[in-house]
């Protein structure tokens, strides 16, 4: 059966891309982190302002020193040009501060992203369910099928892009949920198998990520 995948939000950034954006953004040119961040339209809009506000500044650079070499030849008549001077600073601050807000929230977004792993990381093993509960579990995915400590199915879609951006909204879930299945892609297939490692065994966890991603495939 063929099925469609969702389209993945955008993944938390890393402590470290975060920092490495808020760098880029406030201390080289406004934009390149937020796209570094994958904050594209927001990277776009700063890296557009930032780029014309420093345009203009060359162009106000320019005829400054054109009028300067005419005062000299006296060829030249002097003009109040400092407003071309003032809009291109203008232009480079608000893409700073557009950058800089950016910069705060992945940050912010990074740190959420690290805390939530932390807890995640730090929270009690889960305990192993016996063979009763496994097959009360199962009535509740009847595509998976039961592998010895494991449970499988295989999802299709129409061709392989599609595979992979499944396969990319699966490590998303499972990012969250601090809980990863093994993934085999064959072109259009993909082959997800659950376990809980630390406790053996199949657990809850399993059957509750098995069902997220049950519904995320029939987006």
């Amino acid at each position: 059966m063929h099925m469609k995948p969702s389209s993945p939000h955008h993944k938390p950034v890393s402590r470290a891309k975060a920092k490495n954006a808020a760098l880029l953004n406030l201390l080289a040119t406004p934009g390149l982190g937020s796209l570094l961040g994958r904050r594209w339209l927001a990277g776009t809009g700063q890296l557009i302002l930032s780029v014309a506000g420093f345009i203009v500044f060359i162009v106000w650079f320019v005829k400054e020193m054109v009028q300067y070499y005419g005062l000299i030849t006296g060829d030249v008549p002097v003009q109040p040009i400092w407003w071309i001077a003032v809009t291109g600073v203008i232009l480079i601050t608000v893409a700073w501060l557009w950058s800089a807000v950016t910069s705060w929230s992945l940050m912010r977004e990074a740190s959420a992203s690290n805390l939530q792993s932390l807890k995640n990381s730090a929270s009690p093993p889960m305990q192993k369910l016996d063979p009763t509960q496994i097959n009360t579990a199962l009535a509740s995915v009847p595509q998976w099928q039961q592998q010895d400590n494991a449970i499988a199915r295989t999802f299709q879609f129409k061709d392989f892009p599609a595979a992979v951006r499944f396969v990319n909204a699966v490590a998303e879930l499972a990012e969250q949920a601090w809980h990863h299945p093994d993934i085999d892609i064959r072109w259009n297939k993909v082959l997800l198998t659950l376990t809980t490692h630390d406790a053996g065994g199949l657990t809850t966890k399993d059957f509750d990520l098995a069902r997220q991603f049950d519904r995320l495939s029939m987006r």
